[in-house]
C-alpha cells in the first residue's frame, strides 16, 4: 500500500468533486442532532442499507432510533452515541452556539444547485434556527465534511483514533479514506451476531 498522503490544515478547502471556479455556491452547516431530528436520521441510515443491499437486516424505526440516541438523562455528547447532522442551504447560516460543539461552517461552490434534488423537500430541516432553504445533506460526496468533522473533534478531545467499517466492493470510498491518511486493516474482521444466532442467548444462562 503507498503511504497515505497527510490530511490537510484543518482550514483548507476540501474539494467534492473537480474544482469548479464558478457555479453555484453553497453554504454548509454541521451541527450536533437533536431528537427533531431523528425522522432524516431514520431515512439516511436507511438510503445506506439500501446502497449496501443490506435492507434484509434493517429493523430500525423512527421510534427506536429516538429511544437509542436521545434517551431521558442521556449522557454529554461525545461520551457516548453522538450524532452529527450536515445542512445545506443557499443563504449563510446565522450564528449558533452550543457547549459541547462549535458547528462547523464552510461555504462551497457546485456546479448544480441543490434545488435540482429530488429529495429535497423529504429533507428539509427541522432545526429551529434556520428557514426553509436549510436540507439535511450527506449525499452526493457531501458526507465527506461529516467524516472530516468527526476527525478533528476526535483530535481536539485527544483522542487516539477513529475507527469505521468500509465494504471491500467500495473502492471510491476506500481511496477517498485512503487519500484522508487512513490505514485500511486487512487483517481484521468484522463480526456480528444476529437473527436465530443473536435470539438463541436469550435463553442462556452463564
Amino acid at each position: 500500500m503507498a503511504a497515505a498522503a497527510p490530511p490537510p490544515p484543518a482550514d483548507s478547502h476540501i474539494p467534492l468533486s473537480e474544482p469548479t471556479p464558478c457555479g453555484h455556491e453553497l453554504f454548509t452547516r454541521i451541527r450536533l442532532a437533536t431528537v427533531e431530528d431523528v425522522p432524516h436520521i431514520h431515512k439516511l441510515t436507511h438510503q445506506l442499507a439500501v446502497f449496501e443491499s443490506l435492507t434484509h437486516l434493517f429493523q430500525a424505526t423512527p421510534a427506536t432510533l429516538a429511544a437509542t440516541l436521545f434517551p431521558p438523562n442521556a449522557p454529554p455528547p461525545f461520551t457516548s452515541v453522538t450524532v452529527l447532522l450536515l445542512e445545506l442551504s443557499t443563504l449563510p447560516f446565522p450564528p449558533s452556539e452550543n457547549p459541547h460543539f462549535t458547528p462547523w461552517h464552510k461555504s462551497l461552490h457546485l456546479d448544480l444547485p441543490i434545488d435540482d434534488d429530488p429529495e429535497k423537500e423529504a429533507f428539509r430541516s427541522n432545526a429551529g434556527d434556520v428557514n426553509e432553504d436549510v436540507t439535511v445533506g450527506g449525499r452526493k460526496g457531501l458526507g465527506k465534511l461529516l467524516l472530516w468533522a468527526v476527525a478533528e473533534q476526535a483530535a481536539k478531545m485527544g483522542y487516539g483514533r477513529v475507527d469505521w467499517v468500509v465494504l471491500d466492493w467500495n473502492v471510491n470510498a476506500i481511496t477517498f479514506y485512503e487519500g484522508m491518511g487512513a490505514k485500511i486493516l486487512p487483517e481484521l474482521r468484522f463480526c456480528r451476531l444476529t437473527g436465530e444466532a443473536l435470539e438463541a442467548y436469550a435463553h442462556v444462562n452463564p
